[in-house]
């Protein structure tokens, strides 16, 4: 590079500096206030206690506008109805709905939630129960109406919890619901719903199972039956999901021309119905078709109550499962979409389908994974589509279930696998999560493999109980730091992260990234000692020793100068100075000391030594209050001279946090540095001043609105001495 060239780049950047310096200028702000403690705070600010209002006065209230938003919220319809969008969304809407109803034939909602209730039914009312005498056959017909009972006994008492659950605004809970715990837990049921799906691939015939490990022994088993596979039904499969497939392909190519996405499963369902029909798909190939599907509805029956003490366990643990699995695909749908759920409505809504549908003797449904990507993925957008899946669904038992007699199970496994993909594709967040933040992906991972291995209700359980549990203990290992200013500002940062940021001679700020409380306490106070630089406990120690040393000493001094008072009469002059000697008493103990060695000499020649030594510090104790301190004792002073709490984190105190601030300043007094607080909260500061806080050693006057604030009084005020020190608190 030549010369010309570096001087012109050296003069650039230097013209590049002064911009920047000139813009800092530009964006200055200058502010003359006084320097507040928080009761000067209070005071210039007239800060008083906010007086909380009474919610059930509000509940209690009585007027148009609120009996119309009670009927919105419960009624949502009536909301988003009237205005309906007619000619953008009802075609997609009547799509979707058809698309979703063809596929609801031949199965339950949600496969896990039907091997819950199956397992319930089994257990209640095994095939054991209903042997006939003659030839030790199942009575099936007495076993299903048995089970059938049962089931629909169970819906009524998981509607009662959830409509209950609802009404008591239960659905709080959803706040625990992470992101990455729902979107690990939807993908461990899109894996059990995909697990779910092979056998009708294959055509296999399993064992129902349920409880922990189920979803494994079924996949081992699929693994060990695969050679039993029906060619036609895998056929039938392959072929259904490849059409799936391309048409999805062909609607993401096309989307722009295309006024709606073209209905794929739709018509594969009507044509595979079509083609089994004609070619005989089950007699020829062994296909396994839906069947016939019976005519007509159930009149509605009151349940037995009398099963409800046996089924109430049950029923709680399938409520919640299928509030998590609804309010779960909610939230990700809502995140897709942007809108909020509500959850308390949904708990309601959820209790109210199962509980009318138990009386129509149906078993506990919830919301389906696989149909709700379908119904998104074919159009859908309102709740139009669910009732237009309702209605045909009804249409179909009354009168046209016949219709689909001959559809291939095969077919519709092959769509609900297809559609699994949106949630499948969730495990890419692993790769995302590993970047942005590994406890999140931590969440994720032990939510999807407790899922997996304990079932939706357990999983669900231990994933809540894993995330609050790391909540708890990030906040017991926050990021401790000691704060420096940096150069012209009242800022303080961490000197570790900070490289321009500088401590303030003489004065240490320490902050704590979170709150302090009960669990994290103690390591609060053992962090801010060893960031000190000093081991505090051990300084204490050192001149509780040599104070108590020194107080033996004067004990053995004047017990010495008892006996000898005792053996020989005193000279008058000596015996008016010792008539009242005592540790604390302000006559000078050189005197006694002086008086004695002049009527004893010859005995005491050794200790005379000793006894003026210790006479002598006992004088200096006498006549200065240094007499304790850190240099007359001859140990280590700290080399600052305050300390400030930075305490903006703290969001809460309990009275373990209350007690460790107590023994942070009577620790810190004992080594002669003074104690400051800053950047409380108000609700923080009411909690302060509940919890006792305030005393005459430690007022408002020691906590500071800012920092800065503190480390400028403190630079105003350096410690001096010894002051009286706080009254000891234990932990």
């Amino acid at each position: 590079m030549e010369p010309s060239e570096a001087s012109g780049q050296r003069d650039t950047q230097a013209l590049l500096s002064t911009t920047q310096e000139m813009e800092l200028r530009r964006r200055d702000y200058h502010v003359e206030r006084p320097l507040l403690n928080q009761k000067q705070l209070e005071e210039l600010g007239r800060w008083s206690s906010v007086t909380g209002t009474h919610q059930w006065r509000t509940w209690l209230q009585c007027s148009h506008a609120r009996a119309r938003a009670l009927l919105l919220q419960y009624l949502p319809v009536l909301a988003w109805l009237p205005r309906y969008p007619v000619r953008d969304w009802l075609l997609g809407d009547l799509l979707s709905g058809l698309s979703v109803a063809i596929m609801q034939l031949p199965q339950g909602t949600f496969a896990v939630m039907s091997v819950m209730v199956g397992s319930v039914t089994e257990s209640l009312a095994p095939d054991e129960d209903f042997l006939q005498d003659l030839n030790s056959t199942v009575n099936e017909t007495a076993r299903d109406a048995a089970r059938v009972q049962l089931a629909s006994a169970l819906s009524v008492l998981v509607g009662l919890f959830q409509v209950g659950l609802g009404l008591v605004h239960f659905g709080f809970v959803v706040t625990y619901l992470s992101e990455p715990l729902v979107h690990g837990y939807t993908t461990a049921a899109s894996v059990q719903v995909f697990i779910s799906q092979l056998k009708y691939v294959f055509g296999l015939q399993l064992s129902s199972r349920s409880g922990p490990l189920s979803i494994i022994y079924t996949l081992l088993e699929v693994c060990w039956k695969l050679p039993q596979s029906v060619v036609g039904t895998m056929v039938t499969a392959l072929v259904a999901g490849v059409v799936l497939v391309v048409v999805k392909l062909l609607n993401d190519k096309l989307q722009q021309h295309l006024p709606l996405p073209i209905p794929g499963e739709l018509l594969t369902l009507i044509g595979a119905t079509g083609i089994s029909y004609g070619v005989g798909l089950k007699h020829r190939f062994g296909v396994d078709v839906v069947g016939d599907i019976p005519a007509g509805l159930i009149p509605p029956v009151a349940p037995n109550s009398q099963l409800f003490a046996k089924l109430v366990g049950n029923a709680f643990a399938i409520a919640v499962v299928g509030f998590a699995i609804a309010i779960s695909l909610g939230k990700i749908f809502a995140l897709r979409h942007g809108y909020r759920v509500d959850s308390n409505q949904e708990l309601v809504a959820l209790g109210l389908s199962n509980l009318i549908g138990g009386v129509f003797q149906c078993f506990p449904v919830s919301c389906s994974m696989s149909r709700s990507l379908v119904q998104e993925s074919t159009g859908g957008n309102t709740q139009v589509a669910g009732a237009v899946s309702s209605l045909f669904i009804l249409i179909i038992i009354v009168k046209l279930g016949e219709l689909f007699q001959d559809l291939p199970k095969a077919v519709l496994a092959a769509a609900i696998i297809v559609n699994l993909k949106g949630m499948l594709m969730q495990f890419t967040d692993i790769c995302s999560l590993w970047k942005a933040n590994r406890m999140d992906l931590l969440i994720w991972l032990v939510t999807f493999v407790a899922t997996i291995l304990l079932n939706l209700d357990l999983g669900l359980a231990a994933a809540v109980a894993f995330s609050l549990l790391l909540v708890v203990f990030r906040t017991q290992l926050p990021h401790y730091s000691i704060l420096g200013q940096v150069p012209d500002t009242d800022i303080y940062r961490d000197v570790a992260e900070y490289s321009e940021a500088r401590e303030v001679p003489g004065v240490k700020v320490f902050r704590s990234s979170a709150t302090v409380y009960f669990a994290n306490a103690e390591l609060y106070s053992d962090t801010l000692k060893q960031k000190c630089g000093i081991d505090v406990d051990r300084l204490i120690s050192r001149k509780k020793k040599l104070l108590k040393k020194k107080e033996l000493k004067l004990k053995r001094l004047l017990k010495e100068e008892k006996l000898q008072r005792q053996a020989g009469p005193l000279e008058p002059a000596a015996a008016s100075k010792g008539t009242s000697v005592s540790i604390n008493a302000n006559t000078s103990i050189r005197d006694i000391e002086s008086n004695n060695m002049e009527g004893s000499k010859a005995k005491q020649v050794s200790a005379g030594k000793e006894l003026e030594d210790t006479a002598a510090s006992g004088q200096e104790d006498a006549k200065a209050p240094d007499g304790s301190t850190l240099k007359a004792l001859g140990l280590p002073q700290p080399d600052f001279h305050s300390l400030v709490l930075d305490l903006g984190a703290l969001s809460f105190v309990d009275t373990v946090c209350l007690k460790s601030l107590k023994n942070i300043f009577r620790d810190f007094r004992e080594i002669e540095v003074e104690v400051y607080m800053a950047a409380c909260h108000t609700p923080v500061v009411t909690q302060l001043e509940a919890g006792h806080f305030f005393d005459a050693s430690i007022t408002k006057q020691h906590l500071f609105a800012s920092v800065h604030d503190a480390v400028v009084f403190a630079l105003q005020h350096p410690r001096s001495g010894p002051v009286s020190p706080v009254s000891v608190t234990q932990l």
